[in-house]
């Protein structure tokens, strides 16, 4: 139920902030994040690096694929594979902003910079509300900090 509410905070919070500012901060790749960040997120894919770190992965590949290659139905199954081969590279792999191309092959109207701001700092807002929001009882330990790596002995 935590997972849940928190969930609907954020996303109605972002909603509501849309808004006021009349600006699309309702993207769908957000509601997959929050299943992530508020349901599962011991997941290597819902840490904050991988969570940022893919939304801005697969928005500058779009925004590379939109500017050098035509607006056609290829290009965009081609920059969600580009994008995807990207964060598995990087190793920043985050699900949900593998659809920034699709998402900005809906939106003619606004421009991949202007998503790609967008997608980052909704992302960035989001990773810091659920670590504000695990902290909540019951506690949950978010971000996972990865284990020390264990003491070398020299001989």
């Amino acid at each position: 139920m935590k997972g849940g509410l928190g969930a609907a905070v954020c996303i109605g919070a972002a909603g509501w902030l849309a808004g006021r500012t009349h600006l699309p901060l309702l993207l769908a790749p957000f509601g997959a994040s929050a299943v992530l960040l508020f349901a599962q997120a011991a997941s290597p894919l819902a840490q904050p690096v991988n969570v940022v770190g893919g939304y801005l992965l697969a928005g500058l590949v779009t925004l590379l694929a939109q500017m050098t290659l035509p607006a056609d139905w290829w290009v965009v199954g081609l920059t969600v594979g580009a994008a995807i081969t990207a964060m598995s590279l990087a190793r920043l792999t985050h699900p949900p902003a593998g659809a920034m191309p699709v998402v900005v092959a809906g939106s003619s109207a606004m421009p991949a910079l202007e998503l790609l701001s967008i997608a980052v700092a909704g992302a960035a807002v989001m990773v810091v509300y659920a670590a504000l929001h695990h902290r909540l009882p019951p506690k949950f330990d978010y971000p996972k900090r990865p284990a020390p790596a264990p003491a070398r002995v020299i001989n």
